[in-house]
């Protein structure tokens, strides 16, 4: 049996807009085995990126308790959480977040710069073959189409080798024919051994996975179906 990867419970979080408070998330519980590809579907604005946020330590809880390859968030201090994010997460999200100055090499091999640690430069170069660009690493992001740019964001995040993948929303700004080859190679990677958790909206993209979904409204899952079967929620 797998172990777990991410447990929350009882997780909240809060805002305060004027006089209203607004429930980002409102009390969620649920677990990832290792290895898991879970997609995170719902509206905009109804949660599945702040509880991403909150999983990768980008963001804290209002209340409750986030627990990552057996490590509690909120037990970390600033420098901890900064250590985490490098080493245990890799994240992709749907603007791609690449440094507009520095090459497509470089912008792979910044977070491991970053953290000093050591570059595993055959596996760049391996996974930029694998992903079909590596004619172009020494290009600036602008330069390439986003279905590439995406490709660039992914390698980077698989290079710390993380122990989770969290993808916000990786094909909302691609094409149809390139957001299904992103969905490809994700897969792929799951494949492989690596978990990962993806937020989308995006019915056609979960029509088609045979993966776990997890239906969030309002701040709280409504559904999680192991079968992947996806129903229309927009």
């Amino acid at each position: 049996m797998r172990n777990s990867i991410v447990r929350t419970q009882s997780l909240k979080k809060y805002y305060k807009v004027g006089n209203q408070i607004v429930k980002a998330l409102d009390g969620v519980d649920f677990e990832v085995q290792e290895q898991e590809f879970v997609a995170i579907i719902g509206k905009s604005g109804s949660g599945k990126s702040t509880l991403l946020h909150m999983i990768g330590g980008l963001d804290t809880p209002t209340d409750g308790t986030v627990i990552v390859d057996g490590m509690n968030l909120e037990k970390m201090n600033h420098e901890q959480l900064a250590l985490f994010r490098r080493r245990k997460v890799g994240f992709i999200f749907q603007q791609y977040n690449l440094i507009p100055d520095l090459n497509i090499y470089d912008n792979i091999i910044f977070p491991l710069e970053l953290d000093g640690a050591q570059i595993d430069t055959n596996f760049i170069e391996e996974l930029l073959e694998t992903l079909n660009i590596a004619d172009k690493k020494e290009m600036l992001p602008s330069m390439l189409s986003g279905g590439e740019q995406q490709r660039v964001a992914i390698i980077r995040a698989l290079a710390t080798k993380p122990a989770i993948i969290l993808a916000d929303e990786p094909t909302g700004n691609l094409d149809p024919e390139t957001a299904k080859e992103i969905m490809g190679l994700l897969e792929d990677i799951n494949k492989a051994g690596t978990t990962i958790l993806m937020a989308t909206h995006a019915k056609d993209i979960v029509d088609n996975m045979q993966k776990r979904v997890i239906a969030i409204d309002k701040g709280m899952i409504v559904r999680d179906d192991r079968k992947g079967m996806y129903e229309n929620e927009n």
